[in-house]
């Protein structure tokens, strides 16, 4: 009798070569060699017959079928260890890996000292972290969860809300003796204030306020733009360049220490949301339920 599931390797390859990006990088996870890996998702797409992968000189990209079939394959996968870890006898021990994507601001500000939480009461469990300002595809790219901002768009996606972040207007002590402190928004046009580039649009992120119980966007126009990293605007601002908008998390122990002082409090009231994001249809390991537990509570 022939065995149904001889080429579960081939699919592990296939599956770790779209999570790692690359042939060279899956071989190197599955200590072997790219060949292997390159031989290994051909034997697959021939049992298939359909293409799973567009293969380029830069980077590997998924057909619609093989997308599809790594998402469901990665349940199988899922439920297979989930089904090994109830019979191990355990007694309530996590073990695994959890891929899990942030932006700079939350990576370096907010969730260190949750993920060490979490570590020192799961220690078996295996973190895997992106700190990058940029949307993952959650199951293209292998991720079993995301922290983003702002409202999400109806993708289908679950999101659990971490936070509502108040943001603050900053500046150092020099650049306010040399330019003078802002008394209204309508002084900050005369001011340099530092501006932030979005990835997505190309377009600057305008700062959010609050006039006389009355929202209000404002988008800054210095000449100074950063892209890639709000938090590069931060160390712009310490080191006198202008005015910048910034969450309380990030500035606050910087103007409690005299580096930063906060300019026109009374237009403070407004914040950005933080959201924790996972596919709802994907079977997730206990192991990424219970850190989805510890993130969302606070």
């Amino acid at each position: 009798m022939s065995r149904h599931y001889d080429h579960l390797a081939d699919v592990e390859a296939f599956a770790a070569a779209v999570e790692r990006g690359s042939l060279t990088a899956a071989a190197t996870a599955l200590a072997t060699t790219p060949s292997a890996i390159s031989r290994a998702i051909a034997r697959l797409e021939a049992r298939l017959g359909v293409q799973l992968l567009r293969r380029t000189t830069r980077r590997l990209g998924l057909t619609e079928a093989g997308r599809s079939y790594l998402e469901q394959t990665r349940t199988a996968f899922a439920l297979i260890d989930e089904a090994e870890r109830s019979l191990q006898g355990q007694g309530g021990t996590l073990s695994g890996s959890v891929r899990l994507s942030v932006p700079t601001t939350y990576g370096h500000y907010r969730l260190p000292a949750r993920l060490q939480a979490f570590a020192q009461q799961h220690p078996q469990v295996r973190i895997e972290l992106s700190i990058a300002n940029r949307n993952v595809d959650l199951i293209a790219e292998g991720y079993d969860l995301a922290i983003r901002l702002g409202e999400l768009p109806d993708s289908g996606l679950v999101a659990r809300k971490l936070e509502d972040a108040p943001v603050c207007l900053v500046a150092s002590p020099e650049y306010l003796r040399r330019a003078g402190l802002p008394r209204t928004i309508d002084d900050l046009a005369q001011h340099s204030c530092l501006s932030f580039v979005m990835p997505s649009s190309g377009r600057v992120f305008p700062w959010i306020l609050r006039e006389d119980g009355r929202d209000r966007d404002w988008t800054p126009g210095g000449a100074l733009r950063v892209s890639d990293d709000p938090l590069g605007m931060v160390s712009l601002a310490e080191q006198g360049a202008g005015i910048c908008q910034s969450y309380d998390f990030i500035v606050g122990e910087r103007v409690r220490a005299g580096r930063l002082v906060e300019v026109l409090t009374h237009t403070r009231g407004r914040s950005r949301a933080f959201s924790l994001i996972y596919a709802p249809h994907r079977q997730l390991s206990a192991a990424a339920r219970a850190l989805i537990a510890a993130l969302s509570a606070g």
